[in-house]
């Protein structure tokens, strides 16, 4: 019996080092399926919604570096993968997605769930094919894998039923995956970037995701130029451990002394990020360096002094011996103290939260930061979920976090923490979700993690509204409003759907409820913590705008008769700021 196109697709993609389909079948996706029961090499995971599907994949393949295959069939299912890959691609995810298409006899005849793949999936592919004749297979299947895994993003393979079971022709199906090759700037350029930083007096360094592969030569370089470490929400989980210089965050998520280092500093050199906040980086007074493989990056985000095109390992590496070491330590030691000092101001309604009702989000993170084990995986669903995260999450060596940081989509953390439980059995993978987030797409794929008994711990912020746009709308001034909703008690649908199911209400039963969900292995977890919805969260550094605008909303609040709300959360927030 000779192969048909399906057949091929999921041999190349299995050769490739794919291990997971996630998605719905359907009509038009039905030979592919089919073809993929009878490969029996790739595991495929039936999802309740497509999306969360694909913000599984992002997170396994993020982290294991592996290509993840994604599926939908004809039309809606087609449209309901969109966002994940944005996501796949925003996060640099190598995601291969199979999209059935209608019968290729009726194509451009406005056909019953017909779209075209090249105009819909522009903004989210990096590459896309429609499969329309078998003789294409062996070449747009191997470009799409290569793409995807070189290129680090989401590919799409479009592909009509009746050309996915046609034969395929007699082709060799083997194909080679370079190796990433090594990048660093020119001569002229580095010699340059050595004369800048010899003749700086003070250096700071803000990197981002750039630095994963090279983070133990950006510590060490900032060791040798006495140089402050501020990092980007995506280079938190490398440079914030085990990093004598690390100052924290900027931006409205900012904490530690981040903010004042990259604008006090003569030289900032920018590694591997393309931190979009362009109003938290500094201006023409500080000398700017960016440092980015992508070459699109360079430069968008501020003016520079140099843009460097390069990976941050081979140049950091080239760099160390190339500079001279600086000796005097009082701008990294003031940049230290102002973190530590900041440190002490987080820990606020930490130390305090076993005595305040609501529960204070502060007291819960940190308590699940203190509680997980050392090699956790946490994902954050957008919003304050985020905040959270960023400053009570601790990283460290083997601890991983995640969340839709560049594309900022609602509803990924769990989805995100059902693809590692995968990747990653018997790790704990911990979800911390928004209210409005988990109802929109974790409560549904509930049953899918409840079927396949993976362990995922789901905290939900229980604060019935949607808080970040609550905080969004005080920042520019006007009254809050269609941000609130009810919410039911998720613990005891949890249990009515087949999962343990803890709810908290009580601060004194935080630790208690956490290591409790923390310690069950057999099936999913949804916590229910009900926590104070007037939390608020100030960065280290506020923009006259943003101050402006909560001083604002207030005066507005007050006038339309809501004084009581604006005193609630005054009470509420003593000591954040």
């Amino acid at each position: 019996m000779s192969k048909k196109v399906a057949d091929v697709l999921w041999e190349m993609l299995a050769k490739a080092g794919v291990q997971r389909c996630y998605g719905i079948v359907g009509d038009a996706l039905n030979p592919v399926v089919d073809a993929l029961r009878r490969n029996g090499a790739i595991e495929f995971v039936p999802v309740r919604h497509e999306e969360y599907g694909v913000f599984a994949a992002v997170a396994e393949a993020y982290f294991t570096g592996n290509p993840v295959a994604v599926c939908g069939t004809a039309g809606p299912g087609v449209v309901h993968l969109f966002n994940g890959l944005m996501d796949a691609r925003k996060e640099a995810a190598p995601i291969i997605a199979i999209a059935g298409d209608v019968e290729s006899s009726i194509i451009d005849t406005s056909a019953l769930e017909e779209l075209n793949p090249y105009k819909f999936f522009e903004a989210a592919s990096l590459y896309t094919a429609r499969l329309v004749n078998p003789e294409q297979a062996r070449a747009v299947i191997n470009t799409a894998i290569l793409t995807a895994v070189l290129e680090k993003g989401p590919t799409v393979l479009s592909i009509p039923g009746d050309v996915a079971s046609a034969d395929a022709p007699d082709q060799p199906t083997d194909f080679t995956i370079a190796a990433p090759a090594i990048l660093r700037p020119s001569d002229t350029d580095f010699e340059k970037l050595v004369r800048m930083i010899d003749e700086a007096k003070t250096v700071a360094i803000f990197g981002g995701d750039g630095c994963r592969e090279g983070r133990d030569e950006v510590i060490e370089l900032a060791c040798k130029l006495k140089a402050p470490v501020g990092y980007s929400f995506r280079g938190k989980q490398w440079l914030e451990h085990e990093n004598p210089n690390a100052v924290g965050m900027t931006g409205l998520m900012g904490y530690g002394g981040a903010y004042n280092a990259i604008h006090e500093a003569d030289l900032l050199l920018m590694l591997g990020t393309d931190f979009p906040f362009s109003e938290f980086l500094p201006g023409a007074n500080v000398k700017k360096v960016q440092i980015d493989k992508n070459p699109k990056h360079i430069g968008r985000r501020t003016p520079l002094d140099l843009g460097l095109v390069g990976d941050i390992k081979s140049t950091v590496s080239a760099l160390l011996p190339a500079v001279c070491e600086k000796t005097d330590g009082e701008f990294l030691a003031r940049q230290i103290a102002h973190t530590e000092s900041f440190h002490k101001l987080l820990q606020h309604y930490v130390e305090k939260g076993p005595a305040i009702k609501p529960i204070r989000p502060e007291f819960l993170a940190a308590t699940l930061s203190e509680l997980a084990s050392d090699d956790a995986m946490f994902f954050a669903d957008t919003g304050t979920a985020c905040i959270w995260l960023a400053r009570h999450i601790y990283g460290g060596k083997n601890r991983r976090l995640f969340g839709s940081f560049s594309w900022a989509s609602m509803a990924n953390a769990a989805p995100n923490a059902f693809g590692c439980a995968l990747a990653y059995p018997g790790r704990q993978c911990i979800a911390l979700c928004g209210d409005g987030g988990f109802t929109m797409l974790g409560m549904g794929d509930l049953l899918t993690q409840i079927e396949r008994r993976t362990s995922v711990v789901q905290v939900i912020l229980n604060n019935e509204k949607f808080d970040f746009v609550h905080i969004e709308q005080q920042e520019a001034g006007i009254i809050p409003f269609g941000v609130e909703f009810k919410n039911p008690n998720f613990a005891k649908i949890a249990e009515a759907m087949g999962a343990k199911g803890i709810r908290i209400e009580e601060p004194e039963n935080v630790r208690e409820g956490l290591a409790e969900a923390l310690a069950h292995k057999d099936g999913p977890v949804v916590v229910d913590a009900v926590v104070d919805p007037l939390a608020l969260a100030m960065p280290s550094h506020s923009p006259f705008h943003t101050v402006k605008g909560f001083t604002l909303s207030f005066a507005k609040q007050v006038m339309s008769g809501r004084l009581d709300t604006v005193i609630k959360e005054i009470e509420r927030n003593v000591g954040i700021v």
